[in-house]
């Protein structure tokens, strides 16, 4: 499976892999690695986000440079996938209307594809400007347990010529960044779940803010 033909000769189709990555693990880089291969992608920017307009009012992130920096440094064997701190130039919070915007305005030469998983999707009409959205950019779903997606009912270009909603078949990752979090807190292994050359840093960066928040929740009881 490919995605649809970049608009002009030259140009790198680039997925945008949104996500609070906090902190990423080791499922969101194979998971990109495998959206690259399947989709023929030249790179997958993760788009650090500061702010989810569903969770407005998140406190459970890590600063957004920390996370980012984090992030980077996960990514620095991966040629083709990179972490980019776009949506912090923008208002909060993030609204992947306006960040399709900016990247077409600042990056006239690149072709993007939204990459979403099967639960957003399910949840899409909710977004902002998600009309404009699946007339404008080709999105690829991938599946998330829990959230079956019949393809048949996803709007696929046509005369009308809007870009095509397609599911792509990727493996289940079963990590999440929740997980790893509750991990650091009770001081149990991240073998396997982040990348091994970052599992010292992700513990310094993540254990004292977690104690911090558990702190905090406390005096609130």
């Amino acid at each position: 499976m490919g995605v649809p033909p970049c608009e002009g000769p030259g140009e790198a189709t680039i997925g945008i892999f949104g996500g609070s990555f906090n902190p990423i693990h080791t499922g969101h880089i194979e998971l990109a690695r495998q959206l690259r291969r399947v989709l023929k992608l030249d790179e997958v920017w993760l788009m650090v986000t500061p702010l989810n307009p569903f969770k407005s009012k998140e406190t459970d992130l890590l600063r957004d440079d920390l996370r980012l920096s984090l992030a980077k440094e996960a990514l620095k064997n991966e040629p083709h996938i990179h972490a980019h701190k776009d949506e912090f130039l923008l208002p909060k919070p993030s609204y992947t209307w306006q960040t399709l915007q900016y990247l077409r305005k600042k990056y006239p030469e690149k072709h993007f594809i939204l990459l979403i998983g099967a639960d957003n999707w399910l949840a899409f009409d909710r977004w902002r400007e998600y009309k404009q959205i699946i007339a404008t950019t080709p999105i690829v779903v991938y599946p998330r347990e829990g959230y079956p997606i019949d393809p048949a009912s996803l709007p696929t270009a046509g005369d009308d010529g809007l870009p095509s909603v397609t599911v792509v078949d990727t493996p289940l990752y079963p990590i999440s960044s929740t997980e790893v979090r509750r991990r650091i807190r009770i001081r149990q292994p991240l073998s396997g779940l982040v990348p091994r050359h970052i599992i010292s840093q992700t513990r310094r960066l993540y254990l004292p803010f977690l104690r911090m928040l558990d702190a905090r929740d406390a005096h609130k009881n």
